[in-house]
This record gives C-alpha cells, sequence and structure tokens, in this order.
C-alpha cells in the first residue's frame, strides 16, 4: 500500500526531510507499526521517532494513536508537539 508521509518542525529538521511517499510491506497495518518501520531505518530515523520521545501524529490531518489504521493513500504526518500562550 501506498501511503503519503509529512514530517514537520524539528522532526523534519532532523531528518532532512518534508515529505515522502512509501510503498509500505503488507504487514504494516497502523501507525505505530509505520513508526517502528520507519525506525528500523537507523541512525536519525530511529533517534528522532523513537517510542521515549514525545511526538505527534496524524492521520488525513486527524491527530491519532498508534493503532490508528492505515489505507491506500492515506497520509501520515509526524511532528514534536507545540506550546503556545
Amino acid at each position: 500500500m501506498k501511503i503519503q508521509l509529512r514530517f514537520f518542525a524539528s522532526v523534519r529538521e532532523s531528518i532532512g526531510l518534508a515529505e515522502e511517499v512509501l510503498d509500505l510491506p503488507a504487514d504494516i497495518i497502523n501507525v505505530g507499526q509505520l513508526r517502528q518501520f520507519l525506525q528500523a531505518r537507523g541512525g536519525v530515523w530511529q533517534e528522532t521517532l523513537a517510542e521515549q520521545r514525545a511526538l505527534r501524529m496524524a492521520y488525513d490531518h486527524v491527530l491519532c494513536d498508534a493503532q490508528k489504521t492505515l489505507a491506500q493513500g492515506g497520509e501520515v504526518a509526524f511532528f514534536p508537539p507545540v506550546t503556545g500562550g
């Protein structure tokens, strides 16, 4: 299944990529598995997307958790939590 990945703010700066189209293996079915799949690339991918790091995820422009199911043509975004006043 093909999905669109988007990376924002410090995530984008760390991995050096704003977006990517990815053809996923059949066993990757949710956002959490996708995150682990990307971590397996190693290096800055592993560090930036590590489970212990505070990180927000969205699927098709809606915040989601790791259990959100992926579908063909979906968009997954990774970004740091934001604060403001």
